[in-house]
């Protein structure tokens, strides 16, 4: 096959799968957006709709490590293909039911079913890219759910609003529909003498202390950008007294920015060869952002709101990286496995901080759920897997 065919394929596959995990995302995560309308629908109290518009992610939680060993041994085209299409099948059956929690059950299940584009996507990455391109490729595939939830933003309540729940939940399953049809007709295996080809490593990729330390890193750093994302528009209204919606714009536009800084974190990586000290160069930059954000809050002075945009922005800047080098670190052929736990993990400290930081907050203020945060990236600095990392686009296996 020719460089230049070589070319264009790998970017065809990364957009594949940036696709297939932006079009499945409308459903696992846009239904907040039309949450008063779901409680008028299924005429619920308003903890109830918040469980029903949460359910996909009870599924995700459970479904990523499974379909990261599936990917492994046959790929991401069954996998994506599979995936996303079942979740298409699960938004239309939620039409045709009524009960709660077969509504609920029936979301989970298009959750577990459409997670296969979270790890798809992150080994075409690792599979169809080589080291010196990896960091934008995959600050590329972290755009997909930014992208998603932008559509979703700009679709799904005027969708709702002329068609109702079950125009949303159609509109939710045709995008992923023709994801998946898309990715089961067009992802390919990479040249057997691409990036990802090689022998499977020997024995279990957790004989590394430093993917143990990737993972615990990203789950330290998850506790902040989890308190700013949750919560960050709520304080710049009850401490700041914004319109709600000028809250949320800002955060709009801060979430534009973190897709962009994600790109952008990716390319020096890339030239440095460097997965964890850059890492580590931007935790320092959010502690920094951190300690002016409480200073901000627990005074109420003006630098709270700047510091809100800017830690929405820093916290999750080294995302792609923390992945990138744990799917690196596992090595292509147990980087589903790997990348599932990785997802997984972050999965289980969102579902823990949120309403522990909602209760901290209620209790302290909102000053004491960053200062949470700020405790947690200030940990996890020393854990970052620095020592030994080599450049030359490389994460040594030796990693300390």
């Amino acid at each position: 096959m020719s460089p230049p065919k070589r070319d264009l394929r790998r970017w065809v596959m990364l957009a594949l799968g940036v696709n297939a995990h932006a079009s499945v995302t409308l459903g696992l995560f846009g239904l907040p957006l039309v949450m008063p309308d779901l409680q008028r629908f299924f005429e619920l109290p308003l903890p109830l709709a918040g469980i029903v518009a949460n359910a996909p992610g009870i599924g995700v939680l459970f479904a990523l490590v499974p379909w990261g060993v599936l990917a492994d041994r046959h790929g991401e085209r069954l996998v994506l293909g599979l995936g996303v299409g079942l979740a298409a099948v699960f938004f239309a059956a939620v039409t045709l039911v009524t009960g709660v929690w077969a509504v609920v059950g029936l979301l989970a299940l298009a959750g577990a079913a459409g997670s296969a584009a979270m790890v798809g996507g992150g080994r075409i990455v690792l599979r169809w890219f080589r080291p010196p391109e990896r960091g934008v490729a995959m600050g590329l595939r972290q755009v997909s759910y930014t992208l998603g939830m932008a559509v979703a933003a700009f679709v799904l309540p005027p969708v709702s609003r002329a068609h109702g729940i079950p125009g949303v939940l159609a509109v939710c399953a045709a995008v992923s529909l023709l994801a998946a049809v898309l990715a089961a007709l067009f992802l390919a295996e990479p040249p057997r003498d691409g990036p990802g080809s090689g022998p499977a490593p020997v024995g279990s990729p957790y004989r590394q202390p430093a993917l143990w330390r990737v993972h615990a890193t990203s789950a330290l750093q998850a506790v902040p950008q989890i308190v700013v994302s949750t919560y960050g528009v709520a304080c710049l209204v009850h401490v700041y007294g914004w319109d709600g919606v000028q809250a949320g714009r800002l955060f709009g536009v801060a979430a534009i920015g973190g897709a962009a800084v994600r790109i952008a974190v990716g390319r020096w990586s890339d030239r440095t060869g460097l997965r964890m000290a850059p890492l580590r160069l931007l935790t320092f930059g959010s502690l920094a952002v951190l300690v002016l954000l409480l200073a901000g809050t627990f005074t109420g002075s003006w630098p709270g709101p700047v510091m809100l945009a800017l830690a929405a922005v820093i916290t999750v800047a080294g995302n792609g990286l923390a992945y990138l080098a744990a799917g690196e670190l596992a090595g292509p052929g147990a980087a589903g496995r790997v990348l599932g736990t990785h997802n997984t993990i972050q999965n289980v400290v969102a579902l823990a901080v949120t309403p522990l930081a909602g209760l901290l907050i209620t209790g302290a203020g909102y000053w004491a759920g960053f200062a949470a945060g700020l405790v947690c990236a200030l940990l996890s600095v020393p854990v970052i897997p620095v020592r030994g990392e080599r450049g030359a686009h490389t994460l040594s296996p030796e990693v300390r």
